[in-house]
């Protein structure tokens, strides 16, 4: 069994593919993840440098 690694998406991206990537990673609708991360956003403000940082540092899937 391969193990599950964590990657950015290259298809299903509205900005930098973290959160379609959270949502494969998951098994979980990649909507869901970006309203999730709005709200974190405007409630404290965290959430825009938490993507930020995933951005940089999770990897994007490897080209097919």
């Amino acid at each position: 069994m391969a193990s599950k690694r964590l990657y950015r998406s290259r298809t299903d991206r509205m900005l930098g593919g973290v959160c379609a990537g959270l949502g494969a990673y998951l098994d979980i609708d990649p909507t869901l993840i970006r309203v999730a991360w709005v709200v974190v956003s405007l409630l404290g403000g965290a959430g825009l440098l938490a993507y930020i940082l995933c951005w940089i540092i999770i990897p994007e899937e490897p080209a097919v």
